[in-house]
């Protein structure tokens, strides 16, 4: 389907702000990001919820030490616990860049929501990232009793570079004997660091997310000599598939990463994995964090919903 009014505005005010990524700095990257993701609350604001407690807690791994936000929505014990990897190309985005996202999941599924601030890339390239997103999944199971969840209804959930980190979580767990993951959603997950499927290239500029940028944010995460098929840098060539959890896939039509999402959510479901997969028509990376302004976000929120508590609740 053609791209609707409201994409097109915004595709044209992200090319009038837009800066060329090649020529930042990681750290100037990230502050680039939080004042994008500033502005498009201005545009795409809606109410923020009101939870029980919102809080901030560091996390001590066992090579250095990160933070986690949580979102507790109700005063309740046993609730399901979402662990969530926020996107920005392992290189960018926090707590903050995706805090309205996490409020509206623990709201919405009542559930308590540990929104993981991993470190980031090139300070710490593949595999820090990855194991920092581990380990505090570990740790949140761990202080189940405190955080009032019941650790046998955990789903691991992430958009873009953090629908990457979900996926790779669940292959650590079932590799380690880690806890036990529930469901998996994934919203227009990076899963191939080769950028070799066909739609990179077919969609390669003008849809807010480029191929110059998936090569800047590769290019800072794995280094030269990395395997960049490593199954916990790339799923999508992954060979063991079995024993994961159930996987929700959302893609967009005119994002870059589409053709990742769909061809996981195939070879999932040829290794007998329950998938639901979804292509959001008209749509463009990053939509799912527009509810105030576009309907398929708010769609893709319910779909959310109803995945993740048709599989807590069985």
């Amino acid at each position: 389907m053609p791209l609707p009014f409201k994409i097109k505005a915004l595709l044209f005010l992200d090319k009038l702000m837009g800066q060329d990524i090649k020529k930042l700095s990681p750290a100037q990257a990230r502050t680039a990001m939080q004042k994008s993701v500033t502005q498009l609350h201005k545009l795409t604001r809606y109410r923020e919820e009101k939870l029980f407690r919102v809080e901030e807690r560091p996390i001590v791994l066992r090579k250095g030490l990160i933070k986690a936000r949580i979102y507790q929505p109700v005063q309740e014990e046993g609730l399901p616990l979402i662990m969530f990897f926020h996107g920005g190309g392992f290189v960018q985005g926090d707590v903050y860049t995706h805090d309205h996202n996490c409020r509206r999941l623990a709201v919405q599924i009542k559930a308590v929501v540990v929104s993981v601030e991993y470190r980031l890339a090139p300070e710490f390239p593949f595999p820090v990232p990855a194991e920092d997103c581990y380990e505090a999944t570990c740790w949140a199971v761990e202080q189940a009793k405190e955080l009032g969840i019941d650790p046998h209804k955990l789903v691991v959930m992430g958009d873009s570079a953090g629908g990457n980190l979900a996926t790779v979580v669940c292959m650590m767990s079932r590799d380690r004997g880690g806890p036990p993951i529930t469901a998996q959603v994934l919203i227009y997950p990076a899963l191939d660091a080769t950028l070799s499927m066909p739609s990179v290239n077919a969609l390669a500029k003008g849809y807010f997310l480029t191929r110059e940028k998936m090569e800047w944010y590769i290019g800072h995460y794995a280094r030269n000599e990395v395997n960049k098929k490593h199954p916990y840098l790339s799923p999508l060539f992954a060979e063991k598939l079995h024993d994961l959890p159930p996987a929700l896939i959302i893609t967009a039509e005119f994002d870059p990463l589409i053709d990742d999402g769909e061809g996981y959510a195939e070879k999932l479901k040829g290794a007998g994995i329950p998938v639901e997969y979804m292509e959001y028509k008209g749509m463009i990376h990053a939509f799912f964090s527009m509810p105030g302004l576009l309907r398929e976000a708010r769609k893709a929120e319910e779909q959310v919903k109803k995945f993740i508590l048709r599989h807590v609740n069985k």
